[in-house]
């Protein structure tokens, strides 16, 4: 059962990343506060349960999501009223044309003809067709490039957006500690020897930094060495004999605490977490874990400077790491630690300044800014409940797509209005040459010229969508 509660007694780190979106597990001891939906590491806690789950913080959550699906309103696509008002026109215009040839002398067959020509040539055929034909290509174009359109709506307004609020982990990282930096402090030890006996001490554990270890231990084909007396440092790390040997990983607070000395030149900057090797007590060298920023983020924050967007970086994570990646990016702005209640209300705070807001996020977290954002783009690597909610799923989890997005909702719209404008403008030139305005000029359109040109119009509607493609 989902429930929040408070440590009674025990400490450990907890994974809070579904609902903070943090990359570090945090440490919690007693008289902490624990929240539904963060899994707990290596240590034991007690907890007594503060509420029911129902009033839970990940049921507000979800309730967050639906209260701000439920505030958007659908829009009813221009094509349709044009549609209905050309109707109405061409009806209109036909029973007046019949009217006026048959009062002014005309016979009736000239009249009904005149009639007929004007109620053809008004056929709403290729109005009708005009939106349509860019939904299917534009609907196809999208998957084809990985973009999963949910939402017509929020795929249309995407032209609209002046600023992207982007989460950090999982979606302009990779989401997951990976070993960035190895260093040796002996001779004797290469960086292989590093990666292989700290694995074998982490291969038990489920914690996102052993996690990271064994997963370069598989990239390097490292075969990992079994352990005899493992232990647990709760906090500090672990240790356990291997192959002979007392070997330990621990953090940099467990070396202070035993006042072994910290090497000379070694620094840890603010998006990484650092784990030294001990071999028989003494330092052997040390390991540097890191969420990655992926490398499409860079080029696609750039592109949208180019094209006037502002790009702000919206996450759980402490303040130090949201600035050091906000600032490798070059991003606008940064907003840090704030949890899901606080990221809807960012959104709706620079929608109240008069920004058209897009929200990009790959988590439980995300949510409720992903609800009510004006577009709100999943990431699909994330969280179901993350591509449930958005409009617009990146089905590569590419955040250059964002950007494509963006230019092909212009690119679409541009399409809509250009086969709209014919599709309506055309009868502007048709129906009065239909109705017989240059009959004593000797020009005069009959039926099936009208049903030719009505045919035309379809045609140049038809061609103009399957111009329609994604920039890439």
């Amino acid at each position: 059962m989902a429930a929040d509660g408070i440590i009674l007694d025990g400490e450990s780190y907890l994974n809070e990343s579904m609902l903070t979106g943090e990359s570090k597990p945090v440490q919690k001891v007693k008289g902490d506060k624990v929240i539904a939906g963060a899994i707990n590491g290596n240590g034991s806690i007690k907890v007594t349960v503060s509420h029911s789950a129902k009033d839970s913080y990940l049921s507000q959550v979800i309730k967050l999501v639906n209260d701000a699906q439920k505030s958007k309103s659908r829009t009813q696509l221009l094509a349709d009223k044009a549609a209905r008002w050309l109707t109405v026109i061409a009806l209109v215009s036909g029973i007046g044309t019949f009217l006026y040839w048959y009062l002014a002398g005309q016979t009736l067959a000239f009249a009904m003809e005149r009639m007929v020509t004007v109620i053809v040539i008004c056929c709403p055929h290729a109005l009708g067709l005009a939106v349509p034909l860019i939904v299917a290509k534009s609907t196809a174009l999208s998957a084809k490039n990985g973009l999963l359109i949910k939402n017509r709506t929020a795929f249309e307004n995407s032209r609209k957006i002046t600023t992207i609020v982007f989460d950090k982990t999982g979606t302009l990282t990779v989401g997951k500690f990976e070993v960035s930096k190895i260093v040796s402090l002996q001779k004797t030890i290469d960086d292989k020897e590093i990666i292989r006996l700290s694995s074998a001490l982490e291969q038990q554990s489920e914690h996102p930094i052993a996690t990271g270890i064994l997963q370069k231990a598989k990239e390097l084909s490292i075969k990992i060495p079994n352990t005899e007396n493992f232990n647990a440092i709760t906090g500090k790390g672990v240790e356990a004999n291997v192959e002979g040997k007392k070997v330990a990983v621990v953090s940099p607070g467990y070396l202070k605490e035993n006042k072994i000395t910290i090497p000379q030149g070694f620094k840890a900057n603010d998006t990484e977490t650092v784990v030294f090797l001990l071999i028989d007590d003494v330092l052997a060298g040390y390991l540097a874990l890191s969420d990655e920023i992926r490398p499409e983020s860079v080029e696609a924050i750039k592109t949208l400077k180019e094209n006037n967007i502002k790009s702000i970086l919206l996450t759980g994570d402490n303040g130090k790491v949201a600035a050091s990646v906000s600032k490798a990016l070059s991003m606008d702005s940064f907003i840090a630690e704030v949890l899901p209640h606080q990221k809807l209300e960012k959104i709706k705070e620079l929608q109240s300044k008069g920004e058209f807001v897009a929200m990009t996020g790959d988590g439980v977290n995300d949510a409720p800014a992903l609800a009510i954002a004006d577009v709100g783009i999943a990431v699909g690597s994330g969280s179901d409940i993350a591509a449930e909610t958005a409009g617009i799923v990146l089905v590569n989890s590419n955040p250059k797509d964002v950007v494509n997005l963006i230019l092909f909702g212009k690119a679409t719209y541009r399409k809509m209005i250009q086969n709209l404008v014919w599709a309506t403008g055309y009868n502007v030139f048709a129906l009065p040459l239909a109705a017989g305005v240059l009959y004593h000029q000797g020009v005069l359109l009959s039926p099936a010229a009208g049903a030719i040109l009505m045919t035309v119009s379809t045609v140049v509607v038809a061609v103009n969508a399957s111009f329609l493609k994604v920039k890439a």
